[in-house]
């Protein structure tokens, strides 16, 4: 749909189709009216079949300009690669292939933990400390953390 051939129409849709309140929009496409009047004259102009389409289209546009998709970020990923490879960036391209094996789930990293366990003397404990450490430690074993365990 071209723009509305109403100026002022055509301020208040694309108002409205930034967000604005339909009331601060009327106002903002030039017509002086007071909260009440102007509250109602744009509902009303909201409800015209031109402006209400010029408005979905705005919206839509602007909706399109901002979507992310799969495709999007592998298609960005992919000129990134080219670009890099014409400038003779190996390293930069290589990135970015990796950054597309990521996208599509080819490459899953792993993490290793590392880290020593201690054995420790609990012989020195008293019956209360192990009884705490039981209360902490019990629920583990019940839930099979501690396959080798004593009871």
């Amino acid at each position: 749909m071209p723009v509305l051939r109403n100026n002022r129409h055509e301020a208040f849709a694309q108002a409205i189709a930034k967000g604005l309140a339909a009331r601060t929009a009327y106002k903002a496409a030039g017509y002086g009216a007071s909260d009440k009047a102007a509250e109602a004259c744009a509902s009303r102009l909201l409800t015209d079949a031109k402006v209400a389409a010029r408005v979905l289209e705005l919206q839509s546009k602007a909706a399109r300009k901002v979507e992310v998709t799969v495709e999007s970020i592998a298609r960005e990923l992919e000129e990134a690669r080219v670009l890099a490879i014409a400038e003779k960036q190996s390293s930069a391209a290589v990135a970015a292939s990796m950054g597309k094996a990521k996208l599509f789930g080819l490459i899953v990293e792993k993490h290793k933990h590392s880290g020593s366990i201690g054995t420790y003397d609990l012989t020195k404990l008293s019956d209360d400390e192990l009884g705490s450490l039981e209360a902490i430690l019990g629920p583990l074993a019940d839930a099979g953390g501690d396959q080798g365990g004593e009871e």
